[in-house]
């Protein structure tokens, strides 16, 4: 008979083996029989968006877009926002969770060793199971051992809680990088706001100016029997309407400081020592090819999304591993004695090997475990279909709303000359006397107005240009960050689990 010893013990590895092939013959009555997901993933080819988003030969955005947008002025701020934000820090603390997790299921596939010592000094009961003279009497009872334990996952059960590990790591990962291309573009779109704010406070003041003026000639108008008091009273009313608007303004600027400020992860004072920013310049973003299919590398919440279903996966292995049976070895070797006196000699020697057999034959529990695990799968990959449904209607929504706002701003454009081409024929009559300053004010007037509406428009196309960026993934690249493959070496091990049902 082969036998394998350990510090001189012997023990018959044939009685193991024979063990073994009885539990195995012996679970067949645990079964997980009839429980299977029932979900399946989308894939983009299923989404018809040919028409919505063709072919464009464009470039997916970069990690410096924000350079490209503001310059300088705005890549500093979102540096300084990933370093900073609270969330971010958080999404980093989930990652470092991530990576532990991936830790502990790897060791729990290793061999596990431990030391224990213990020195007890007791008194020995006289009727007890220790007769005198030890009844009675003091001792020390002592103990140093090394222990040693060792579970043969048979099934991939350890494998499989390793892969699903690995899967939560990589979706936090791809959570962590969402989280950054919110907050980048938060700033982004705040930065974008405040340029607003200010341009629009730049026109209102000059606003001020002309309908002070109108004011004034109103008034002399109306002193000298030449107006009405209702014309007055208007002059009044828009007077007080655009230092209300002035005021308003200036509490917007205020507010979208403190927003900027926030989203650096700073105190309010931090908002005022922004610079003043101006909006960028246009540029169009041409969509690129292969857009919907390249789009499941590209966004961050798609790729977590996919990685969590992964992980489900993983845990559903795990959960069908335990309708098998688990055979574990366990081992310990040191010394033992009463009293210190022969502590250590090879009298006090003791050491054993054995194998702990765990057989599970009917248990509501594990088919309970399981069917918990599959409907956890099940809801991931509704989720999963779900992120790449709503991020294909993202990007269509956000060129079909540039494809509008670049038409509204033609057409603004238009107004805005007409306005300018009324406001110099205005100037050109009171030049010639032909008509007095009023008309003149009044075109003026007309014009600023026009060109509130075109900063608006401009200012909207500037944020669907960040928006269209977030929906195109930000410059984020899944193969490039190694999160677009799979575990091929726990590939095997998955198959042979399902495959035993």
């Amino acid at each position: 008979m082969k036998t394998s010893s350990y510090q001189g013990f012997s023990f018959p590895l044939r009685g193991v083996v024979t063990a073994c092939c009885a539990a195995v013959l012996l679970s067949a009555c645990a079964s997980f029989k009839g429980i299977e997901p029932s979900a399946s993933l989308k894939q983009s080819s299923d989404y018809t968006s040919t028409a919505s988003l063709p072919q464009q030969g464009g470039q997916w955005p970069d990690a410096s877009w924000a350079q490209a947008i503001g310059g300088a002025p705005l890549q500093a701020l979102v540096d300084e926002a990933i370093a900073g934000n609270p969330n971010l820090q958080v999404a980093a603390a989930r990652v470092a969770g991530a990576q532990a997790a991936v830790d502990a299921a790897g060791a729990r596939a290793r061999p596990s060793w431990s030391a224990n010592a213990s020195s007890t000094y007791q008194r020995y009961s006289e009727n007890g199971i220790f007769p005198p003279p030890l009844g009675g009497s003091y001792k020390s009872d002592n103990e140093l051992s090394l222990n040693f334990s060792y579970d043969f996952d048979f099934w991939g059960k350890h494998a499989a809680e390793l892969r699903s590990a690995l899967s939560s790591g990589k979706a936090a990962q791809a959570e962590q990088y969402n989280a950054r291309l919110m907050i980048a573009t938060a700033v982004a779109r705040a930065w974008v706001q405040l340029a607003r704010q200010y341009g629009q406070l730049d026109l209102n003041q000059q606003q001020l100016q002309a309908s002070a003026e109108i004011q004034r000639l109103t008034q002399l108008r109306f002193k000298v029997g030449l107006g009405t008091q209702s014309e007055n009273q208007q002059t009044n009313q828009s007077l007080a309407s655009l230092r209300a608007e002035n005021a308003q303004l200036n509490e917007a600027i205020s507010l979208t400081r403190n927003q900027l400020a926030a989203l650096l992860g700073q105190g309010p004072d931090r908002g005022l020592q922004i610079a003043r920013p101006y909006l960028p310049a246009e540029t169009a973003i041409a969509l690129p090819d292969a857009l919907p299919l390249d789009l499941v590398g590209r966004r961050p919440d798609i790729v977590a999304a996919r990685w969590n279903v992964e992980a489900a996966q993983g845990n559903i292995d795990a959960a069908k591993t335990e309708f098998y049976p688990n055979v574990n070895i366990m081992a310990f070797a040191g010394f033992s004695s009463l009293g210190l006196t022969n502590f250590l000699k090879s009298g006090s020697r003791t050491f054993g090997v054995g194998p702990a057999i765990y057989l599970p034959i009917f248990d509501r529990s594990l088919r309970a475990n399981l069917k918990g695990q599959v409907a956890s799968y099940d809801g991931l990959v509704a989720t999963y279909n779900e992120t790449l449904n709503e991020a294909l209607h993202d990007v269509a929504d956000q060129v079909q709303s540039l494809r509008a706002a670049t038409l509204q701003s033609e057409q603004q454009r238009l107004a805005t000359q007409a306005s300018s081409n009324s406001f110099q024929l205005a100037q050109q009559r009171e030049r010639v006397g032909t008509t007095n300053m009023l008309p003149v004010l009044s075109a003026q007037m007309t014009l600023l107005s026009q060109r509130r509406i075109d900063l608006d428009t401009q200012a909207r196309r500037s944020d669907l240009r960040i928006t269209l960026i977030k929906a195109l993934g930000g410059g984020f690249d899944a193969q490039a960050l190694d999160l677009d493959k799979d575990h091929s070496n726990s590939t095997t091990v998955s198959t042979s689990v399902r495959s035993a049902s």
